[in-house]
């Protein structure tokens, strides 16, 4: 018998139509990578330039801005259940960010501007989402991740985890003397307060990375192990 001609062969299957939440989130995540991308190319560019570390808030500051209060839908995805992030680690990092561009950076620009702090800040910042974000776009558009970004994902946090957390509490003990003179004591000791609790913060967020690195990469030896 005559092997079957094109026409002939049985139509390929099509592949199964992505849900309105997938193609939300996709299109999220991609937003959310193109926007953290332009940050890090700003904040590159003007280091690279030797624009200084004025430069380097008057470029961003603004953006830094708006990206990170949209990243608010994160915590709506994580209570309506959109997605299956812990809300409290979702809640906890949010609110730390929100604090640094909407407190610190909004009401002490000066001590801000000025910090080199506010760089390595941004940095981290900016390298961690791009790889966050290009992570699950690559998952919900694809159904699978690139093991070079899977490799970034899960262990590059060692690096940029304390490089932020150091530079957002930098910042904020940068900003108590200001606050004492522009605010009174009572945002002196809140600002203390806020560095006290970025310890046990910080370690509950790495310890989740931690545990999401080792279910990640038990899963990989598995898939290879088949």
């Amino acid at each position: 018998m005559d092997r079957p001609s094109d026409s002939q062969r049985p139509a390929a299957p099509a592949p199964p139509e992505k849900s309105t939440r997938t193609k939300y989130l996709t299109l999220y995540n991609l937003g959310s990578t193109t926007a953290w991308l332009q940050i890090f190319y700003r904040v590159v560019l003007v280091v690279a330039v030797g624009g200084g570390w004025e430069k380097v808030f008057a470029e961003s500051d603004t953006l830094v801005r708006i990206v990170q209060t949209a990243a608010m839908l994160e915590v709506a995805h994580a209570a309506l259940g959109i997605v299956r992030a812990p809300l409290l680690t979702t809640v906890m990092q949010v609110a730390s960010r929100f604090l640094l561009v909407w407190g610190i950076a909004l009401y002490f620009p000066e001590s801000t501007s000025a910090s080199p702090a506010y760089t390595t800040m941004l940095l981290a910042w900016s390298a961690t989402e791009v790889i966050r974000y290009g992570y699950f776009a690559f998952s919900l558009y694809f159904g699978s991740v690139p093991s070079w970004l899977t490799w970034l994902r899960y262990n590059t946090f060692f690096v940029l985890y304390p490089m932020g957390i150091s530079s957002e509490c930098w910042l904020v003990y940068s900003a108590i003397a200001p606050a004492g003179r522009h605010y009174g004591k009572e945002l002196v000791w809140a600002l203390w307060a806020i560095l006290a609790i970025y310890v046990p913060g910080a370690y509950v967020l790495y310890t989740h990375m931690m545990a999401q690195r080792r279910k990640v990469l038990k899963g990989l030896a598995q898939k290879k192990t088949q």
